[in-house]
Protein backbone atom coordinates (compact mmCIF):
# COMPACT_ATOMS: atom_id res chain seq x y z
CA UNK A 1 0.00 0.00 0.00
CA UNK A 2 0.85 3.77 -0.70
CA UNK A 3 2.43 5.56 2.50
CA UNK A 4 0.20 8.36 1.05
CA UNK A 5 -3.75 8.01 0.02
CA UNK A 6 -4.18 11.71 -1.48
CA UNK A 7 -1.32 14.25 -2.81
CA UNK A 8 -2.16 17.40 -3.99
CA UNK A 9 0.56 20.08 -5.72
CA UNK A 10 -0.67 23.92 -6.47
CA UNK A 11 -4.44 22.67 -6.76
CA UNK A 12 -6.90 24.92 -7.58
CA UNK A 13 -10.60 24.13 -7.03
CA UNK A 14 -13.49 26.45 -8.50
CA UNK A 15 -17.52 25.77 -8.49
CA UNK A 16 -18.77 27.31 -11.44
CA UNK A 17 -16.73 30.89 -11.76
CA UNK A 18 -16.12 31.22 -8.19
CA UNK A 19 -12.74 29.55 -6.84
CA UNK A 20 -13.73 27.48 -3.62
CA UNK A 21 -10.07 26.60 -2.98
CA UNK A 22 -6.74 28.59 -3.66
CA UNK A 23 -3.67 27.42 -4.46
CA UNK A 24 -2.83 24.64 -2.16
CA UNK A 25 -0.54 21.75 -0.90
CA UNK A 26 -1.09 18.83 1.04
CA UNK A 27 -0.77 15.41 1.51
CA UNK A 28 -3.01 12.64 3.30
CA UNK A 29 -1.85 9.49 5.19
CA UNK A 30 -2.81 6.05 3.94
CA UNK A 31 -4.07 3.80 6.50
CA UNK A 32 -5.44 6.46 8.86
CA UNK A 33 -7.71 9.27 10.21
CA UNK A 34 -7.63 12.48 8.62
CA UNK A 35 -9.97 15.59 9.45
CA UNK A 36 -10.48 18.21 7.35
CA UNK A 37 -11.75 21.14 9.52
CA UNK A 38 -12.09 25.38 8.76
CA UNK A 39 -14.89 27.36 8.85
CA UNK A 40 -18.16 27.27 6.58
CA UNK A 41 -17.21 28.10 2.83
CA UNK A 42 -13.41 27.41 3.83
CA UNK A 43 -13.85 24.58 1.20
CA UNK A 44 -14.29 21.26 2.91
CA UNK A 45 -16.41 19.70 0.95
CA UNK A 46 -15.64 20.99 -2.02
CA UNK A 47 -11.84 19.38 -1.48
CA UNK A 48 -13.89 16.21 -0.45
CA UNK A 49 -15.62 16.33 -3.70
CA UNK A 50 -12.48 16.72 -5.95
CA UNK A 51 -10.46 13.57 -4.14
CA UNK A 52 -13.95 11.57 -5.01
CA UNK A 53 -13.19 12.67 -8.47
CA UNK A 54 -16.67 14.23 -8.66
CA UNK A 55 -15.53 17.75 -9.27
CA UNK A 56 -12.60 18.69 -12.03
CA UNK A 57 -9.83 20.11 -10.89
CA UNK A 58 -9.17 23.83 -11.87
CA UNK A 59 -4.87 23.76 -11.61
CA UNK A 60 -2.39 21.82 -10.16
CA UNK A 61 -2.77 17.77 -9.67
CA UNK A 62 -4.09 16.00 -7.23
CA UNK A 63 -3.64 11.93 -6.65
CA UNK A 64 -5.06 9.41 -4.87
CA UNK A 65 -2.82 6.04 -4.41
CA UNK A 66 -0.42 7.85 -6.70
CA UNK A 67 -3.10 7.45 -9.47
CA UNK A 68 -4.91 10.21 -11.07
CA UNK A 69 -8.74 10.74 -9.31
CA UNK A 70 -10.53 9.32 -12.54
CA UNK A 71 -8.69 5.60 -12.11
CA UNK A 72 -9.55 4.75 -8.48
CA UNK A 73 -12.80 5.95 -8.25
CA UNK A 74 -14.33 2.44 -7.38
CA UNK A 75 -12.07 2.41 -4.40
CA UNK A 76 -13.41 5.74 -3.04
CA UNK A 77 -16.76 5.00 -0.71
CA UNK A 78 -18.23 8.79 -0.50
CA UNK A 79 -20.97 9.55 2.02
CA UNK A 80 -22.82 12.74 1.64
CA UNK A 81 -23.50 15.37 4.82
CA UNK A 82 -27.23 15.34 3.21
CA UNK A 83 -28.94 12.63 1.59
CA UNK A 84 -33.05 13.47 0.81
CA UNK A 85 -35.29 10.99 0.26
CA UNK A 86 -38.63 12.14 -1.32
CA UNK A 87 -41.45 11.61 0.22
CA UNK A 88 -43.13 8.37 -0.38
CA UNK A 89 -39.90 6.97 -2.13
CA UNK A 90 -40.47 2.55 -1.69
CA UNK A 91 -37.30 1.65 -0.48
CA UNK A 92 -36.19 -0.60 2.82
CA UNK A 93 -33.10 0.17 4.95
CA UNK A 94 -31.67 -3.30 3.50
CA UNK A 95 -32.11 -2.16 0.03
CA UNK A 96 -30.84 1.24 0.44
CA UNK A 97 -27.31 -0.53 1.91
CA UNK A 98 -27.23 -3.05 -0.61
CA UNK A 99 -27.17 0.14 -3.32
CA UNK A 100 -23.41 0.28 -2.13
CA UNK A 101 -22.42 -3.08 -3.81
CA UNK A 102 -23.89 -1.59 -6.98
CA UNK A 103 -20.44 -0.11 -8.43
CA UNK A 104 -19.31 -4.03 -8.63
CA UNK A 105 -22.07 -5.93 -9.02
CA UNK A 106 -24.10 -3.14 -11.44
CA UNK A 107 -28.10 -2.48 -11.45
CA UNK A 108 -29.07 -5.44 -13.08
CA UNK A 109 -26.86 -8.05 -11.60
CA UNK A 110 -28.25 -10.54 -8.96
CA UNK A 111 -26.58 -9.80 -5.96
CA UNK A 112 -23.71 -13.03 -5.20
CA UNK A 113 -23.28 -14.52 -1.50
CA UNK A 114 -20.50 -12.35 -1.33
CA UNK A 115 -23.14 -9.40 -1.84
CA UNK A 116 -25.43 -10.48 0.51
CA UNK A 117 -22.99 -10.94 2.99
CA UNK A 118 -20.98 -7.58 2.75
CA UNK A 119 -24.84 -5.66 3.22
CA UNK A 120 -25.66 -7.86 6.47
CA UNK A 121 -21.74 -6.87 8.16
CA UNK A 122 -22.17 -3.53 7.66
CA UNK A 123 -25.52 -3.25 8.61
CA UNK A 124 -24.46 -5.58 11.56
CA UNK A 125 -21.69 -2.67 12.68
CA UNK A 126 -24.09 0.42 11.96
CA UNK A 127 -26.77 -1.44 13.87
CA UNK A 128 -29.48 -1.04 12.07
CA UNK A 129 -30.22 -4.99 10.87
CA UNK A 130 -33.45 -4.91 13.04
CA UNK A 131 -34.42 -1.81 10.89
CA UNK A 132 -33.86 -4.16 7.46
CA UNK A 133 -37.31 -3.75 6.07
CA UNK A 134 -38.44 -0.67 7.19
CA UNK A 135 -39.27 2.43 4.72
CA UNK A 136 -35.85 5.00 4.84
CA UNK A 137 -38.52 7.61 5.14
CA UNK A 138 -39.77 6.07 8.42
CA UNK A 139 -36.19 6.75 10.30
CA UNK A 140 -35.05 9.32 12.11
CA UNK A 141 -32.50 11.59 11.13
CA UNK A 142 -29.53 9.24 12.98
CA UNK A 143 -30.86 5.82 12.23
CA UNK A 144 -31.24 7.40 8.70
CA UNK A 145 -27.31 8.58 8.93
CA UNK A 146 -26.47 4.86 10.29
CA UNK A 147 -27.36 3.61 6.84
CA UNK A 148 -25.71 5.98 4.39
CA UNK A 149 -22.78 5.15 6.30
CA UNK A 150 -23.54 1.25 6.31
CA UNK A 151 -24.10 1.47 2.68
CA UNK A 152 -20.91 3.41 2.01
CA UNK A 153 -19.21 0.54 4.05
CA UNK A 154 -20.80 -2.07 2.20
CA UNK A 155 -18.89 -0.92 -0.91
CA UNK A 156 -15.76 -2.17 -1.60
CA UNK A 157 -13.26 0.94 -0.76
CA UNK A 158 -10.40 1.68 0.09
CA UNK A 159 -11.05 5.32 0.69
CA UNK A 160 -13.99 6.23 2.69
CA UNK A 161 -15.10 10.07 2.52
CA UNK A 162 -17.22 11.08 5.22
CA UNK A 163 -18.50 15.02 5.05
CA UNK A 164 -19.60 15.91 8.36
CA UNK A 165 -20.96 12.09 9.62
CA UNK A 166 -21.36 13.27 13.24
CA UNK A 167 -23.40 16.39 12.95
CA UNK A 168 -26.73 16.73 14.33
CA UNK A 169 -26.64 13.19 15.28
CA UNK A 170 -28.47 11.52 18.47
CA UNK A 171 -25.76 9.86 20.68
CA UNK A 172 -26.24 6.37 19.76
CA UNK A 173 -25.92 7.20 16.28
CA UNK A 174 -23.01 9.22 16.82
CA UNK A 175 -20.94 6.86 19.07
CA UNK A 176 -22.05 4.03 16.85
CA UNK A 177 -20.48 6.50 13.22
CA UNK A 178 -17.45 7.15 15.35
CA UNK A 179 -16.45 3.75 16.34
CA UNK A 180 -16.79 2.89 12.52
CA UNK A 181 -14.75 5.82 11.81
CA UNK A 182 -11.44 4.50 14.12
CA UNK A 183 -12.28 1.01 12.85
CA UNK A 184 -11.98 1.48 9.41
CA UNK A 185 -8.24 1.80 9.44
CA UNK A 186 -7.93 -1.41 11.25
CA UNK A 187 -9.45 -3.13 7.93
CA UNK A 188 -6.46 -1.17 6.03
CA UNK A 189 -8.95 2.15 4.67
CA UNK A 190 -8.16 5.39 4.80
CA UNK A 191 -10.75 7.67 6.25
CA UNK A 192 -11.01 11.47 5.57
CA UNK A 193 -13.83 13.82 7.34
CA UNK A 194 -14.41 17.22 7.34
CA UNK A 195 -15.64 18.94 10.97
CA UNK A 196 -16.37 21.92 13.10
CA UNK A 197 -15.53 20.10 16.15
CA UNK A 198 -12.17 20.70 17.88
CA UNK A 199 -12.56 17.23 19.38
CA UNK A 200 -13.05 15.26 16.46
CA UNK A 201 -9.81 17.16 14.60
CA UNK A 202 -7.66 16.55 17.88
CA UNK A 203 -9.19 12.32 17.78
CA UNK A 204 -7.93 11.97 14.19
CA UNK A 205 -4.12 10.81 13.39
CA UNK A 206 -3.66 13.88 10.92
CA UNK A 207 -5.55 17.37 10.12
CA UNK A 208 -5.91 19.59 7.22
CA UNK A 209 -7.17 23.27 8.11
CA UNK A 210 -8.80 25.14 4.94
CA UNK A 211 -9.96 28.61 5.45
CA UNK A 212 -9.93 29.36 1.33
CA UNK A 213 -6.95 27.10 1.08
CA UNK A 214 -5.15 24.30 3.23
CA UNK A 215 -2.90 26.34 5.16
CA UNK A 216 -1.18 23.74 7.53
CA UNK A 217 -1.68 19.94 7.49
CA UNK A 218 0.32 17.99 9.73
CA UNK A 219 -0.48 16.04 13.46
CA UNK A 220 -3.48 17.66 15.16
CA UNK A 221 -0.96 18.57 18.12
CA UNK A 222 0.70 21.36 15.56
CA UNK A 223 -1.99 22.03 13.41
CA UNK A 224 -5.02 22.78 15.94
CA UNK A 225 -2.48 24.68 18.47
CA UNK A 226 -0.52 27.18 16.35
CA UNK A 227 -1.17 27.09 12.50
CA UNK A 228 1.83 25.53 11.20
CA UNK A 229 1.68 22.20 10.12
CA UNK A 230 3.99 20.26 7.58
CA UNK A 231 3.31 22.54 4.94
CA UNK A 232 5.91 24.65 6.65
CA UNK A 233 3.43 27.54 6.01
CA UNK A 234 2.08 30.01 8.45
CA UNK A 235 -1.83 30.64 8.86
CA UNK A 236 -2.34 33.55 6.43
CA UNK A 237 -3.41 35.40 9.91
CA UNK A 238 -0.33 34.30 11.93
CA UNK A 239 3.16 36.75 12.63
CA UNK A 240 6.41 35.77 12.81
CA UNK A 241 6.40 35.55 16.33
CA UNK A 242 3.05 35.12 17.65
CA UNK A 243 3.81 32.86 20.95
CA UNK A 244 2.56 35.57 23.03
CA UNK A 245 -0.17 37.04 21.14
CA UNK A 246 -3.81 37.48 22.78
CA UNK A 247 -6.84 36.39 20.90
CA UNK A 248 -7.67 39.68 20.22
CA UNK A 249 -4.31 40.71 18.88
CA UNK A 250 -5.04 37.76 16.25
CA UNK A 251 -8.60 38.48 15.35
CA UNK A 252 -7.63 42.24 14.67
CA UNK A 253 -4.34 40.92 12.56
CA UNK A 254 -6.37 38.91 10.00
CA UNK A 255 -7.34 40.49 7.10
CA UNK A 256 -9.24 37.26 5.69
CA UNK A 257 -12.98 37.56 5.83
CA UNK A 258 -12.35 33.92 7.21
CA UNK A 259 -9.98 35.10 10.10
CA UNK A 260 -12.59 35.20 13.26
CA UNK A 261 -13.63 31.42 12.15
CA UNK A 262 -10.62 30.30 11.04
CA UNK A 263 -8.09 31.69 14.56
CA UNK A 264 -10.95 30.02 16.46
CA UNK A 265 -9.34 26.33 15.46
CA UNK A 266 -5.96 27.38 16.50
CA UNK A 267 -6.18 28.07 19.95
CA UNK A 268 -7.39 25.11 22.63
CA UNK A 269 -9.45 27.50 24.85
CA UNK A 270 -12.37 26.64 27.61
CA UNK A 271 -15.34 27.98 25.78
CA UNK A 272 -17.10 26.86 22.71
CA UNK A 273 -15.49 23.90 20.45
CA UNK A 274 -17.21 24.14 17.30
CA UNK A 275 -17.29 27.37 15.19
CA UNK A 276 -21.36 27.67 14.75
CA UNK A 277 -20.65 28.67 18.37
CA UNK A 278 -18.25 31.32 18.46
CA UNK A 279 -19.81 34.89 17.57
CA UNK A 280 -18.35 38.10 17.46
CA UNK A 281 -20.62 39.26 20.59
CA UNK A 282 -18.66 36.33 22.91
CA UNK A 283 -15.64 36.79 21.27
CA UNK A 284 -14.42 39.47 23.11
CA UNK A 285 -14.73 37.28 26.25
CA UNK A 286 -11.89 35.07 25.42
CA UNK A 287 -8.46 35.95 27.17
CA UNK A 288 -6.80 33.16 25.47
CA UNK A 289 -2.83 33.30 24.81
CA UNK A 290 -1.69 32.33 21.51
Amino acid sequence: MSELAAQASKLVLSRGSVTALTESDFTIPAGRITAIIGPNGGGKSTLLHAIAGLLPIKEGTLSVFDQPVVGVRDDVSYVLQYTTVPAGTPITVAEAVAMGRYPRQGMLRRPSVDDRAKVAAAMERLGVTELARRQLTELSGGQRQRVYVAQGIAQDHRLLLLDEPLTGLDITSMQTIDSIIHEEPEHGCTVVLTTHDLDEARAADHVLLTAGKVVAYGPPEHVLRCGRGRSGDAAPWAAEDDSNRTWQQCLHASPSPHGLAAATQLCPFPGPTRLTDITPQNVSSLEVAW
